[in-house]
C-alpha cells in the first residue's frame, strides 16, 4: 500500500488527527501554497460535546459527525488518506502509517485522547468507554440490550444487575451522560417498558474528588450536584474505583455497586505515536511543545490541541485545559506560523484566551461561565444549546439536532432506541487483521530509508 500522493515542488504539511485543531488548520492553511495532507483513522469528524446524547439514544451518529471528503470536496492541493500512524523518523522526516510512509516538511500531531483507564488493565476490558462515536453507539446498544433482558431474566439479582448504571468520572460528559440517562428513566422507560417499574432503575455517579466539574467554580458544582441529585441520580463524592469483578464495581472503601453497565469517563490520555520517546512527553502522555508549538528537539514536528501540553504560558503552568477553543486557537495561530516560516519571518507565541466553560445535566439544566459571568438553569441551558449547534458542522446536521432537541424537549418521544450492530465485511476483516500482524517499523527500516527523497511516495 501506498499514499499515492503526487509529486509536488510545494511544501508538504502533514496533519495527524482531523480533531478540532486538525481540521481548524487544514481549512486556515487553503490557498497557503502547501502541500496539505491529513491522515486520520475514521474518513469523518466528530463532535465530541454531543457524543453523549448518541449513547442515550437522543440524537443519530450521522448528526454530529461530517465525512472529511464532503468538508475539503472542491480543495487543490489537500489530500486525506484514512490511517494510523504508527511511527516517526525525524531524522529522514518520514512517519509511517497503516498504509505505508510518507515523508513531510512540517508535521502537526493533533490526534486528541483516549480514554485513560490509569494503568487498571481489568477495567479497561470490562467498562465501557464513550470518547468515540463507535464507543457510544456501543454504549447505546448495551443499555437498550439491557432493558430487554431485564424483562426475561430468570432473577432478580441479574435484573438489578442489568437496570444499574455506573459512571465513573464527575468531569462535563459525566454529568452529561448522567443526567440524559435519568431522563431516559424518568420519560422514555414508562413509555417503551410500561411493564418494567423504573423504581428498580438506579444511576450512580463516582467521582474521586470531593466535587463534580472540578475544573469550574464552586458555584457551579454545587448547582450540578443539586440538579443531579434532584434528577434521581446517586451522586458519590470522594469515592475510588478500583476493579470490577462479578458484575460489581469495587470502591477503594471496600463497598460494591452491583452493574452489568459499567461506564467509564474518568480521564484522558494523550493519543500515543509509537516511537516517541519519553523525553518528548509530558502530564498524561502529551507531546511537550514551546510557545509555538514546537516539538522540542524534532525538526519540523509540531503539535496541537489534547495531544500537547505546553507549560509556558504563565497563565497555564501545568499546560492548558484539554477544550476545543484551545485546539481551535492553537490551529489558527499555527497555520499563520507555518506561513511565517516560510516568508523567514518570526513566529509569534501562543496565548490562550479563555472563552468559558459550560455543561449541561438536562431540560432546562445547565451551567456556564464566561470570565466573571456566572449562569445556572434554564439562561444556561439555552446557551449552551446555541453554542453548541453553531459549532456542528453542515447546514442539514444543525437543522436535524436542532429538530431533535425541539421533538424530545416536546414529547421525549423519540425513534433512536434501536439495537443495531455493524458486521464488517470479510474483505475488511482480512485487511484489519493482515495490517495487525506487520511489523512496520521493521519494514519501514528494510526498505532503506536514507535512500528516500520527500515526495516521492
Amino acid at each position: 500500500m501506498s499514499f499515492n500522493l503526487p509529486q509536488s515542488d510545494k511544501k508538504r504539511v502533514v496533519i495527524v488527527g482531523g480533531g478540532f485543531g486538525g481540521l481548524c488548520l487544514c481549512n486556515k492553511l487553503r490557498k497557503s501554497g502547501f502541500q496539505v495532507v491529513l491522515v486520520d483513522r475514521n474518513n469523518y469528524h466528530q463532535f465530541p460535546p454531543l457524543i453523549y446524547q448518541i449513547a442515550s439514544a437522543g440524537i443519530e451518529p450521522s448528526s454530529i459527525s461530517f465525512p472529511f471528503r464532503k468538508i475539503f470536496q472542491k480543495r487543490h492541493d489537500f489530500y486525506f488518506r484514512m490511517a494510523e500512524v504508527r511511527s516517526i523518523f525525524p531524522e529522514h522526516k518520514i512517519i509511517q502509517t497503516s498504509i505505508g510512509k510518507v515523508s513531510y516538511d512540517y508535521l502537526v500531531f493533533a490526534a486528541g485522547t483516549t480514554t485513560n483507564f490509569f494503568g487498571n488493565k481489568n477495567v479497561e476490558e470490562e467498562a465501557m468507554p464513550m470518547k468515540t462515536v463507535s464507543e457510544a453507539m456501543g454504549l447505546r446498544n448495551a443499555l437498550l440490550a439491557n432493558f430487554e433482558r431485564a424483562l426475561t431474566c430468570a432473577t432478580e439479582r441479574e435484573r438489578q444487575e442489568l437496570l444499574n448504571v455506573v459512571i465513573v468520572g464527575g468531569g462535563a460528559t459525566g454529568v452529561e451522560i448522567a443526567g440524559a440517562l435519568s431522563e431516559m428513566k424518568n420519560f422514555v422507560l414508562p413509555k417503551d417498558y410500561p411493564d418494567l417499574p423504573t423504581s428498580l432503575m438506579h444511576i450512580y455517579l463516582i467521582e474521586a474528588g470531593d466535587r463534580l466539574l472540578a475544573s469550574m467554580s464552586q458555584e457551579s458544582s454545587a448547582h450540578v450536584e443539586r440538579y443531579l441529585r434532584e434528577m434521581g441520580v446517586n451522586v458519590l463524592l470522594n469515592k475510588m474505583v478500583t476493579d470490577y469483578n462479578d458484575h460489581r464495581v469495587i470502591l477503594k472503601d471496600g463497598s460494591s455497586i452491583a452493574t452489568r453497565t459499567f461506564i467509564w469517563v474518568s480521564g484522558v490520555t494523550a493519543q500515543p505515536v509509537g516511537n516517541l520517546g519519553d523525553e518528548h512527553l509530558g502530564r498524561g502522555r502529551r507531546i511537550k511543545v514551546d510557545e509555538y508549538n514546537r516539538v522540542e528537539g524534532l525538526d519540523g514536528v509540531f503539535a496541537i490541541g489534547d495531544q500537547c501540553i505546553q507549560t509556558s504560558d504563565p497563565d497555564y503552568p501545568n499546560g492548558h485545559p484539554q477544550l476545543a477553543q484551545v485546539a481551535i486557537q492553537q490551529g489558527t495561530l499555527l497555520a499563520k506560523n507555518l506561513q511565517r516560516l516560510e516568508r523567514g519571518e518570526e513566529m509569534k507565541p501562543f496565548r490562550y484566551h479563555n472563552l468559558g466553560a459550560m455543561a449541561t445535566v438536562g431540560r432546562n439544566r445547565a451551567v456556564a461561565e464566561f470570565s466573571r459571568i456566572k449562569m445556572a438553569g434554564f439562561l444556561a441551558w439555552v446557551m449552551w444549546l446555541v453554542v453548541h449547534l453553531r459549532s456542528i458542522l453542515g447546514v442539514r446536521n444543525k437543522i436535524i439536532v436542532l429538530f431533535n432537541w425541539v421533538w424530545n424537549y416536546i414529547s421525549y418521544s423519540q425513534s433512536l432506541r434501536m439495537i443495531v450492530y455493524a458486521k464488517k465485511a470479510k474483505e475488511v476483516r482480512e485487511r484489519e487483521a493482515l495490517l495487525a500482524s506487520t511489523h512496520w517499523g521493521r519494514d519501514l527500516m528494510s526498505q532503506g530509508l536514507e535512500d528516500e527523497k520527500p515526495k516521492q511516495e
